[in-house]
């Protein structure tokens, strides 16, 4: 098995309440000139076949980066799944890829790599995850996943749960370890977001 980059599309996540950062749209945050989910869009077309955006405000200002926005279809921001539920639902391709929007410098080589992990193992979920003072860790919005996983993501949400992990761990999990942690460093402040603007990379 293996799988080629026009079998997935991917999944820029801008739905969230961005209370860290007093409520402002995440996603819309100026970084070095250009929005933020503009810059996880451009950096994650060429590694997949298609993109789309997972948003629940400011519809028409994430229109207008030229790719499909899905709303979560479950009320009050329920957090990560319910944006992967979203891209589930509307995913034509065997393969959803997830990033978050406010990680602009993740891997060129990302879905490449979760991609190989994915097939090698006969996964249906491959993972991102990284080393930081000698510990693994996983960074879970970073998913490869198969389409068909939609009837279990939906029974899982529907149940009331939202936690990725026990969700991810009912399924055939493979984890990719990224040696440079730093270029997932993602900005969940506006102190985060300026720390980044000044080049941490």
């Amino acid at each position: 098995m293996s799988v080629g980059k026009d079998d997935i599309t991917g999944l820029i996540l801008a739905g969230g309440r961005g209370s860290r950062m007093g409520g402002v749209d995440k996603g819309l945050q100026n970084y070095r000139g250009m929005p933020l989910a503009l810059h996880a869009l451009l950096r994650l077309a060429p590694q997949v076949g298609q993109v789309m955006i997972s948003a629940n405000r400011n519809l028409g200002a994430y229109e207008s980066m030229g790719v499909p926005v899905w709303p979560d279809p479950l009320p009050d921001y329920a957090g990560p799944l319910a944006g992967w539920l979203a891209g589930l639902e509307h995913c034509t391709t065997p393969y959803l890829m997830t990033v978050p929007c406010d990680t602009p410098d993740f891997p060129a080589d990302l879905v490449e790599r979760l991609a190989h992990a994915l097939a090698t193992a006969d996964a249906e979920i491959a993972m991102a995850a990284t080393r930081e003072a000698g510990e693994v860790r996983a960074q879970p919005v970073f998913s490869l996943m198969k389409s068909d996983l939609l009837e279990s993501l939906t029974a899982f949400v529907r149940s009331g749960q939202s936690k990725i992990m026990r969700w991810a761990g009912q399924h055939r999990c493979a984890e990719v370890v990224f040696d440079d942690a730093s270029a997932f460093f993602n900005a969940n402040t506006l102190a985060e977001l300026q720390q980044l603007q000044q080049g941490a990379r």
